[in-house]
């Protein structure tokens, strides 16, 4: 792939994991929430607001530490991949899950303008995962539980 090529695919990428494009994005479904909100739970839902925030930040994480770290281990799916059914946040913890969201998200994108990275060559220890996959996958899972977030918020009457 030629150097052009390589530029143009990562501004893609990169502006498929942060802008909303088509949707919102994660930082203006998680904006302006209360506090009281981000633990209450829906009737046949089984999962918070914090919770789902919380399950895209575990998985991306787990997702950017696995393109660095030949050693990573993954936690384990499902149970290491949620909070517990059960956990809540303040707004201190509220706000470092998704300080943390930004963060991985940056390293990751960081990661992809490394012009020494080959985004479709498969990872050495992987099964076949390539740069490119992996972005893929992060904007898919962030964009789905974004969705449920809004959801959720709807159900909260909570979101405009």
């Amino acid at each position: 792939m030629d150097q052009n090529s390589r530029k143009g695919i990562v501004k893609e990428l990169t502006e498929l994991l942060t802008k909303g494009n088509a949707h919102v994005t994660l930082e203006e479904a998680c904006a302006d929430i209360t506090v009281a909100h981000l633990n209450q739970h829906v009737s046949n839902l089984p999962y918070t607001v914090w919770q789902l925030a919380e399950h895209i930040r575990i998985a991306q994480w787990d997702i950017m530490e696995f393109c660095i770290n030949p050693k990573h281990q993954s936690p384990k799916w499902p149970d290491e991949y949620w909070p517990t059914p059960e956990a809540t946040a303040d707004e201190a913890s509220w706000h470092r899950t998704l300080t943390q969201i930004q963060h991985d998200r940056d390293r990751f994108i960081q990661l992809l303008q490394d012009p020494q990275q080959d985004l479709l060559a498969p990872l050495p220890h992987g099964t076949g995962q390539t740069l490119l996959r992996e972005a893929f996958l992060i904007a898919d899972h962030a964009a789905y539980h974004t969705g449920q977030i809004i959801l959720v918020r709807r159900l909260l009457q909570d979101w405009e």
